[in-house]
Parts: C-alpha cells; sequence; structure tokens
C-alpha cells in the first residue's frame, strides 16, 4: 500500500519526548525558583497574583479559625468548671437547709427565744353544719 510519508517541516520545531530525567529536572528548577524568590520577577506572577491574594486571605482565615476554635475551647472548659462548682455549692446548700429544716434542729434554736416544744399532739377541729339551718353565703 501507498502511505504518504509526512515530512516535519523545518519551521515547526519537533516535539520534545520528556523523560523521566527532564522531567525531575525539571521541578528541581521550579522548587530552586521558587524558594530563591525568582518566580516573583516574570510576567506570569502579574496575572496570577488576584489567585495568590486569594490564597493568602484563605490561609489567614484558616489560623484566624484555629485561634477562635482554641478560645472557644478554653471557655467551654472555663465554663464548665465553674458549672461544677455552682452545683457543688448547690448541694452544700441543700443539705445545710435540709439539716436545719429538721424537727429537732428548729426547737433547739428556738429554745433560747423561750418556745418549747408541744408535748401533746394537736387535734382536729370538726364543724357540723346544722341540715335545718340555713347556710349564710357570707359574700
Amino acid at each position: 500500500m501507498n502511505k504518504f510519508k509526512e515530512v516535519p517541516n523545518p519551521e515547526q520545531p519537533a516535539e520534545k519526548k520528556f523523560t523521566p530525567k527532564s522531567r525531575g529536572k525539571k521541578i528541581a528548577r521550579s522548587f530552586l525558583n521558587i524558594f530563591s524568590g525568582n518566580f516573583l520577577s516574570k510576567d506570569n506572577v502579574i496575572a496570577l497574583l488576584p489567585f495568590i491574594l486569594f490564597l493568602t486571605l484563605i490561609g489567614l482565615g484558616y489560623i484566624a479559625n484555629g485561634y477562635y476554635a482554641e478560645k472557644s475551647v478554653r471557655e467551654i472548659s472555663r465554663i464548665t468548671n465553674e458549672l461544677k462548682e455552682l452545683k457543688s455549692q448547690y448541694i452544700i446548700a441543700k443539705s445545710e437547709l435540709m439539716f436545719m429544716s429538721n424537727q429537732s434542729e428548729v426547737a433547739r434554736v428556738v429554745a433560747p427565744m423561750g418556745l418549747k416544744e408541744s408535748m401533746v399532739p394537736p387535734k382536729k377541729i370538726v364543724v357540723k353544719l346544722n341540715s335545718n339551718a340555713p347556710i349564710e353565703n357570707k359574700n
């Protein structure tokens, strides 16, 4: 079969094939440009400046978020400790009130005032209504 053979134009450069060694050299050169600061002198950086500023803002936001989270955790810890302290004060006050409201404790406290505990049990007063007598309305 006849096939048309393409002859490369001398005006068009032949495509370069990348080998692992050339790729490694290119990556090393890129890192050297970044660390030395040479990448900032190129015209491409001006085109990428908005993106670089965007990444900087995101980084600052990330750092601020970390500080805010730490502050929140510290505040939660402080409030938790304060809550535990208030619960213990509540339990102590409640137990003191229970002790002070005991009948024997009340009798001991009011004894210097001249009050004594009654030895006679209380009696219930029952009022019987006369079924023939009309009930008066006190309105």
